[in-house]
């Protein structure tokens, strides 16, 4: 008759056991081991970047650690190259990305010899509150050792080429942002960074079209090369997954296809990717046209509709536009943003002047609608 009891006290103890081994599994292993499930947007946007198989096949997470040795950081890189008399122009546009950006952000700059003195100088003298947020790697040129380094170099502009060899480059960064010189940011690089979290498992990267109109498109009326249909892509502002493009042979590849074409490019690096694009058109993921704006989407009327609708998120000053007399709207944004102090508030010393400035401008056709360049300033203040 005492045989309940106890074998009540048995269960009672089973039960206490597995509670303990269920708080000691939490407390002692990471999460990553306890569940299957895909990581919060906001990890995803950031650090989810998986290698690919030669075969295409996505690698686990587990064989990830392995062929990595480590994890895949979560902090947002930015890419520039910089030669020449480019100095200036690039001191701009990292200040527009750092003045918007408050999350931890590296900025890499691929530079000329030269150069690199002026750049250390400049990046020295940053307010500490900044410099303590964002990581500076200045980093010298390397092309290509095929006897062609000069070849590569002055392949249209001095130095564009540079970006297509970033996963030999920039062998310790898994993904970038990689901007021309001439470019401006209006919101945070964390807004541009989410596309990230957009890509399957087969997108390499992502650009904005080259246009968005068939009658002006340069690509379909002239170009002698395939292209990345339907209009081709800009390669001004480009996201790149370096994990999956270097599992992918990218570089082998694209100096194969300059090999093959290098006599019928006219627009250099960005006609190579327009070629490689065209044939792996399931590897690019394109964003909308307010992440790579330009004269050509407002000097004949307005084109870019996501602009209109959520404004200017990055500006592209291709085409001389922020020195030129010819579009007075990209230059004047230009010169105020030259003329902000890092470190100053936004909208006192940044946001106020702009509007005033942009007003002037509202004579020609981009100035005509000068308050899409001040929309996403408006939404993140």
């Amino acid at each position: 008759m005492f045989r309940k009891p106890k074998f009540k006290c048995f269960v009672l103890c089973v039960c206490l056991f597995s509670v303990s081994l269920c708080f000691l599994s939490f407390a002692f292993f990471p999460s990553s081991m306890l569940t299957a499930t895909r990581p919060t947007d906001a990890v995803a946007n950031t650090s989810d970047f998986r290698r690919l198989r030669s075969d295409g096949q996505q690698v686990s997470s587990h064989e990830e650690r392995r062929l990595s040795g480590r994890r895949i950081e979560p902090k947002m890189v930015l890419s520039v190259v910089a030669c020449g008399d480019r100095l200036n122009d690039t001191l701009v546009l990292v200040k527009s990305a750092v003045a918007f950006t408050s999350s931890p952000l590296k900025v890499v700059v691929v530079a000329d010899d030269n150069l690199i003195p002026g750049f250390s100088q400049e990046f020295g003298n940053w307010p500490a509150e900044i410099r303590n947020r964002v990581n500076i790697s200045i980093r010298p040129l390397e092309f290509p050792g095929d006897g062609r380094a000069d070849e590569w170099k002055n392949l249209f502009k001095i130095c564009a080429s540079q970006r297509l060899f970033f996963p030999s480059l920039l062998h310790d960064v898994d993904a970038t942002l990689y901007v021309d010189t001439d470019v401006i940011f209006l919101r945070p690089v964390d807004d541009i960074w989410r596309f990230f979290g957009q890509m399957n498992s087969s997108h390499l990267a992502a650009m904005a079209p080259e246009n968005e109109d068939f009658a002006t498109g340069w690509y379909n009326r002239f170009a002698q090369h395939p292209f990345y249909k339907p209009l081709g892509v800009n390669s001004g502002v480009m996201l790149m997954n370096l994990t999956r493009i270097r599992a992918f042979d990218w570089e082998r590849q694209l100096v194969s296809i300059y090999k093959k074409y290098k006599q019928k490019i006219t627009w250099g690096d960005q006609d190579l990717l327009n070629i490689f694009f065209h044939k792996h058109s399931n590897k690019l993921l394109v964003y909308p046209c307010e992440w790579n704006y330009r004269t050509d989407h407002c000097m004949y009327g307005s084109v870019c509709k996501s602009a209109e609708k959520n404004g200017v998120s990055i500006v592209h000053g291709s085409r001389n536009a922020f020195h030129g007399n010819k579009q007075p709207t990209f230059r004047i944004l230009f010169e105020t943003f030259q003329k902000y102090v890092l470190g100053r508030d936004l909208r006192t010393h940044l946001w106020e002047p702009l509007r005033r400035n942009l007003q002037q401008t509202a004579h020609t056709n981009c100035g005509k609608m000068y308050q899409i360049f001040l929309k996403a300033f408006d939404n993140f203040a």
